[in-house]
């Protein structure tokens, strides 16, 4: 770590009604006046997590039961360098408060655009309003699709990508209609792949190819995702503003078995270098979760990874 970094542990602190806590920071501080997530900086000695939990306790008056990494921010503002290591914690105890006389909120993460962050906040604000897991809709026949589509919701996936590559093109506009309406009753984000081209189709936003990734000009409309393989197509997503990218493969897979694998550690070191969340990608399954996230992933993205097992996949945070 450089010295003249700052390390801050921050959180994404949800209640049980899934509402964000956020507190304001104080005029004279740096980037006085702006709302922010909670949390401070590192102690000499202190891990991460001390920190997050100390922090917490004196800034919010909560005590964290158990926390799960969310994403890394590395932000210049030019007169201080930031570190933020971000947690998502859902399990504490105490009603949160002002300890420092601070101001307060518990907000819908849609309100989260309402209100003025520091810069180095934005790509946290990505990640919190994005779920673990996102399945990519592939099938050979309409029946299929609309069968995979019911399996992805029963394993808990809250945001799809229609893909849809293998199935006959005069399907696939129909086959769409159909899904988006599945979606739409269940509260779940739909996005279309670039390449299949439906005409004035009302889902939520787009999934670039790699290759459309590389020839984009500008960020789409909507919620906008890209598929990537290295590091330069993980900071064009970044430059772009995308709201995350999918990074793969991390394991080999039998669809592209000749593709060489990153590996965990090689995926954690390219995410560690762009503030985007990241999804993992290739030959994982629902019990990769974990690891996925301890090596600086938003969560896993898959085809069959949510098909093999319709039990919605409960992960264990980490005690703290």
């Amino acid at each position: 770590m450089i010295a003249d970094v700052l390390h801050v542990a921050a959180a994404v602190v949800r209640d049980g009604n899934g509402r964000i806590l956020i507190t304001q920071r104080a005029k004279h501080a740096h980037q006085g006046g702006l709302w922010e997530f909670p949390g401070g900086k590192l102690e000499a000695g202190e891990t991460p997590q001390q920190a997050l939990v100390r922090e917490l306790r004196e800034e919010v008056g909560i005590e964290v039961k158990t926390a799960q990494p969310l994403i890394k921010v590395r932000h210049d503002y030019g007169d201080r360098r930031v570190l933020l290591d971000v947690w998502s914690v859902d399990d504490f105890d105490g009603e949160a408060w002002g300890c420092e006389g601070q101001a307060l909120q518990w907000i819908a993460p849609q309100q989260l655009s309402d209100f003025a962050f520091p810069a180095a906040n934005l790509p946290i604000i990505k990640a919190a309003l994005l779920p673990s897991y996102y399945g990519i809709l592939e099938g050979n026949s309409a029946e299929q699709v609309l069968a995979r589509c019911q399996q992805f919701l029963q394993a808990g996936v809250r945001l799809i990508q229609l893909r849809l590559k293998s199935l006959p093109i005069e399907s696939r506009q129909f086959v769409a209609e159909q899904v988006l309406a599945i979606c739409q009753q269940s509260s779940v984000k739909l996005i279309v792949n670039s390449d299949l081209l439906l005409s004035d189709f009302p889902g939520d936003g787009v999934h670039l190819s790699s290759s459309a990734l590389q020839a984009c000009q500008q960020r789409p409309e909507g919620l906008v995702g890209a598929s990537c393989h290295n590091l330069d197509q993980l900071r064009l997503a970044e430059t772009l503003g995308l709201d995350f990218a999918v990074l793969a493969p991390i394991q080999t897979t039998s669809t592209h078995p000749d593709a060489k694998p990153l590996g965990w550690q090689q995926m954690n070191d390219l995410i560690e270098q762009v503030n985007l969340p990241v999804y993992a990608l290739g030959g994982l399954c629902l019990d990769d979760l974990e690891l996925a996230l301890a090596n600086g992933a938003q969560g896993l993205a898959g085809i069959s990874t949510f098909l093999t097992d319709v039990t919605p996949h409960l992960i264990s945070p980490t005690s703290v």
